[in-house]
């Protein structure tokens, strides 16, 4: 079965359907990428997935369960994690402790433990805290430790949120725009450690509009354009599909090639 099906999943906004009747299947340990022009509905879906956002019709089911309907930091509990195209982390709070903020939100931990100083309270600090170096030094920022987030550049920024997701022990890891504002040596260590995160056992769907970093990391794509999926399959195959050059091109640039 499926790690994450996708059926018939349609949202409109008035007049405007932005995802309209998508469906496909991500498999356990897979790197899948979701591409499009700009207003395909990428976005959209994402929020969709998620929970941040509520479908008109369809459904999406994780390990067999129905998303639909839950709270957002009940999918976090369940096994979905989530980045987003802007970075939101917590400025003023070092890179080891935005990963350990991580790691509570997958637990719902209690206040009255931690505030007392429970044995029960500091032995699950120390564990989060030897998770949160783990994950730190899986997305190579073991150096950045005890930065601020806030001085820390754009490109690691990246890193740490993903590491910060990571710390929700997901199974399933979605991620918006990792590659945004990245240089080539940026996105090429990104794609280094999708590739760890994936061996380490998650599976990975990222919204991509760097071509390159997708081509080389996805077994599997999802086109999308104006709300409908237009095309899936490999890397090689998606390259050469005539409807996915048209929404990239256009017809008489297609036409062309």
């Amino acid at each position: 079965m499926s790690l994450l099906q996708v059926r018939e999943v349609t949202r409109s906004f008035g007049g405007l359907i932005a995802v309209d009747r998508v469906s496909f299947d991500v498999h356990d340990g897979q790197i899948k990428a979701i591409i499009g022009p700009n207003g395909a509905g990428k976005s959209t879906l994402f929020n969709l997935l998620t929970c941040f956002d509520r479908p008109d019709s369809g459904s999406v089911l994780f390990e067999g369960r129905e998303l639909f309907g839950e709270r957002p930091d009940r999918v976090v509990r369940m096994g979905v994690a989530r980045s987003f195209q802007n970075t939101q982390l917590f400025e003023e709070m070092t890179a080891h402790e935005n990963v350990i903020l991580g790691t509570h939100a997958r637990s719902g931990s209690s206040f009255t433990p931690a505030a007392l100083r429970l044995p029960s309270a500091r032995k699950r600090d120390d564990l989060a805290s030897q998770e949160a170096d783990r994950l730190l030094r899986l997305v190579g920022l073991e150096s950045w430790r005890g930065s601020l987030a806030a001085d820390m550049p754009h490109g690691l920024r990246r890193l740490l949120e993903i590491a910060r997701a990571l710390a929700t022990s997901p199974r399933l890891v979605l991620l918006d725009e990792p590659a945004a504002g990245l240089n080539t040596q940026e996105t090429t260590a990104l794609g280094e450690v999708l590739y760890r995160i994936r061996d380490h056992g998650a599976t990975l769907v990222i919204v991509e509009h760097d071509m390159g970093l997708v081509m080389e990391v996805s077994d599997e794509i999802v086109v999308l354009d104006r709300g409908c999926k237009i095309a899936e399959g490999p890397p090689r195959l998606i390259q050469k599909d005539p409807a996915v050059i048209r929404a990239y091109l256009g017809e008489e640039d297609a036409d062309e090639l």
